[in-house]
């Protein structure tokens, strides 16, 4: 009597492949492991070491999380001076671009093997002196470029927001090897960055 009629529009099968596919990654805790879990953390510590045991584990899991969102980009468990669509601008606009600096140290080291190899040598010499010339110009032009252009991208784009160290967190970026800057680079080079952050 109270049954819902079926219709050829409510078919299970075509609601499942229509609706987005969305989770946590995880799955539900049943309700009393959910319960014991919440009145172990409300319990207060019966003395000093538990006190100290569950600061370390809260600790370590934090520091989990923020190792894991500086891999993935996520927003909620950055470091605070990774937050924040100022700084992540920063990183796009750092990222999808080639910088000078982030070739600063492997160009060092290559002067450096230079100065070994050619102690004797004429052209050996004026080779690193080329080099070592060209690296620090080329540095100091990239960088003096970057910083204009952060700064102008920044008053654009974020006129009202706090844009305190931003440049500086920027010039950093810059002068660290691509597959090592954390967080992990979000944009390809080369890449059109949104108007809206």
């Amino acid at each position: 009597m109270f049954r819902r009629r079926h219709q050829p529009d409510d078919d299970p099968a075509l609601e499942e492949e229509s609706a987005p596919i969305e989770g946590k990654g995880r799955p539900t805790p049943k309700r009393r492991d959910a319960e014991a879990d919440r009145r172990a953390r409300l319990k207060p510590p019966r003395d000093r070491r538990e006190a100290s045991q569950r600061m370390r584990e809260q600790r370590r899991t934090q520091r989990g999380k923020m190792q894991e969102a500086l891999r993935s980009g996520d927003e909620r468990h950055l470091p605070a001076r990774d937050r924040g669509p100022v700084r992540r601008f920063c990183r796009d606009f750092v990222d999808a671009r080639w910088n000078v600096a982030e070739w600063l140290l492997p160009l060092l080291l290559l002067i450096l093997v230079l100065s070994f190899l050619g102690a004797g040598s004429d052209f050996a010499a004026w080779l690193q002196v080329v080099v070592w010339s060209g690296t620090i110009v080329g540095t100091v032009a990239d960088t003096l470029v970057l910083i204009w252009r952060t700064r102008r991208e920044l008053a654009r784009r974020f006129p009202d927001e706090n844009r305190r160290g931003a440049v500086a967190y920027a010039v950093l970026r810059s002068s660290q090897l691509r597959r090592l800057r954390l967080p992990k680079p979000q944009v390809k080079r080369g890449a059109t960055l949104p108007d809206r952050y």
